[in-house]
């Protein structure tokens, strides 16, 4: 009996003691296995490997038509983020140069006609793969043509450059648009609406070549824009755009505007995380009701254009209808407007946008001649004061017109959903700049010679490479076929009216409201005065 006690006994004590050496022995055999691993996997150093996550890839980058993608690899080759990141940093794409040979559907290519630098247009251009976007067509002038910047952004997979060249613009020169009424108001005039005008004769071009790129999505986009794809399962325009329904043509993204909380502000993309909502996102009697508030004195609600832009199907007539719309020489198109999705807008994000609006157009800072250079109200106010006042006056006006410095008015907006807080680009962009992205893109293109990627190399301004496939061909836009298509397709149509291109327009103001009220009152009276009287 004693012995049977002392061999229990033992037993228990013997316990603990196997315990305590398997807690010491699995971290260690865990950790020589994840060694072994890492041994047999070549040990890579690269910092880029490293922080690649293996089961993760961007929810852009997924075919939308097999689900979500979570733990999937795509055709592609890439891996998938879907929010629930377990790496130090945003999750990226392991190859940075995201591969636009996939079959990844639907296909979208993005036009833009720019003149920024690698500071804005790296971020811009990955955010967008990033959600999905595989092509994009740069008309590029000034900065974005140096040699410098060009040889990098051509460096870049799915992007072609098409330079501001006198052969090019000797072929838009013979653009049917010239013969046509929809856009004549805008000819001929200097600073916006030239710019309105180069940037609808780009539109036209990039048809042809989306067209040849088997592109299905069309967009028109400045580089101080990004598409926030809210409203689709994942954070990604690919899937947004798979759910339209097959009968649409265009769909309309309204825009929401920055709202800077500081003067200093240098990296707008990863600072900026406020923004004002669009009317067409907001109750009527918010909007209006708080319209003086969220305006504050200055001739809008929004500080520039309030009219959004438009992704278009690529399809047989599409043409351009000004920068924020798509239209059709044979048919009016059938368009939807979405109830969450937007584009934000970075307008006046940095003090040095005032000075270089005023650098861009040789226009006097007169009331007629702003009027001629201008569209919207608060631009000509913004040329004005950034022409005739000091720098202590300018950054006095900036910080009264468009910094958000009264605190308590923001909270009570935020709580209306006037303004709103949007995070997810700042954290994509930081993300991709943290893990190195940018510095890797511009590295690279320091050591490689770039070939085919743009219709005209910036050492060589006259000799555009315009037969290349997937480009527009000077034989499609050429005076010619020009001339013939738009006869033939005026023959067509008769009597079908285009309409005038639509400009940037301003947000409704509180005018209209009491329009529309005495509208309604008018009509509740004329209905109430048109029954027979009462009778005892």
């Amino acid at each position: 009996m004693a012995g049977l006690h002392s061999s229990s006994s033992s037993s228990q004590q013997s316990f603990p003691s196997r315990l305590l050496l398997i807690l010491t022995v699995l971290p260690l055999a865990l950790a020589f296995f994840a060694f072994v691993l890492q041994w047999r996997g070549g040990g890579s150093t690269d910092p880029i490997t490293l922080w690649s996550p293996e089961p993760f890839h961007f929810s852009g980058m997924n075919n939308p038509r097999s689900g979500s993608g979570l733990n999937r690899r795509s055709s592609s080759g890439c891996v998938d983020l879907s929010g629930r990141s377990k790496s130090p940093a945003f999750p990226y794409f392991k190859d940075w140069k995201f591969d636009v040979g996939s079959d990844l559907t639907p296909k979208i290519c993005i036009i833009s006609s720019t003149s920024a630098g690698l500071e804005q247009t790296l971020p811009w251009i990955f955010y967008h793969k990033v959600i999905g976007v595989s092509t994009f067509f740069l008309f590029v002038e000034g900065k974005a043509a140096s040699p410098n910047v060009s040889k990098v952004l051509e460096s870049i997979p799915g992007v072609k450059l098409i330079h501001r060249t006198k052969e090019l613009e000797e072929q838009q020169a013979k653009s049917r648009i010239w013969n046509e009424t929809w856009l004549e108001s805008f000819f001929y005039k200097p600073c916006n609406s030239e710019l309105f005008v180069k940037q609808s004769l780009n539109m036209e071009m990039s048809i042809v070549m989306a067209r040849d790129a088997g592109m299905d999505w069309i967009i028109h986009l400045d580089t101080d824009e990004l598409i926030h794809p809210a409203g689709a399962r994942e954070y990604s325009l690919r899937q947004l755009l798979s759910g339209v329904p097959g009968n649409v043509d265009t769909v309309v993204f309204p825009n929401y505007e920055s709202s800077v909380e500081r003067d200093d502000v240098t990296e707008p993309f990863t600072e900026v995380s406020m923004f004002k909502k669009n009317y067409d996102h907001l109750l009527k009697d918010v909007y209006f009701g708080s319209y003086k508030e969220a305006t504050r004195g200055n001739p809008n609600y929004f500080l520039t254009y309030g009219n959004g832009k438009s992704a278009a199907r690529v399809q047989d007539h599409l043409r351009p209808n000004g920068a924020h719309r798509w239209h059709n020489y044979m048919k009016v198109p059938n368009e939807i407007k979405l109830d969450e999705a937007a584009v934000l807008h970075y307008t006046y994000t940095k003090f040095s946008d005032l000075t270089s609006r005023r650098d861009r157009c040789g226009c006097k800072p007169t009331k007629d001649d702003i009027k001629r250079c201008f569209m919207l109200e608060f631009d000509r106010a913004a040329f004005i004061i950034a022409s005739t006042a000091t720098e202590e006056e300018m950054l006095h006006w900036y910080r009264e017109h468009v910094v958000w410095t009264d605190k308590e008015l923001t909270s009570k907006l935020l709580r209306k959903g006037i303004l709103t807080r949007i995070y997810a680009p700042m954290a994509i962009i930081q993300g991709l700049r943290e893990s190195g992205l940018f510095a890797s893109v511009i590295q690279s293109a320091q050591t490689t010679v770039s070939k085919d990627k743009s219709l005209s190399s910036a050492e060589s301004s006259n000799s555009s490479r315009l037969d290349e496939p997937g480009i527009a061909s000077s034989r499609k836009i050429g005076v010619k076929e020009s001339i013939v298509t738009t006869g033939r397709i005026m023959q067509m149509t008769g009597n079908f009216s285009y309409g005038s291109a639509i400009p940037p327009v301003s947000p409704p103001v509180l005018h209209d409201f009491a329009l529309e009220y005495n509208d309604i009152k008018l009509t509740a009276i004329t209905a109430a005065s048109s029954f027979p009287p009462r009778v005892g």
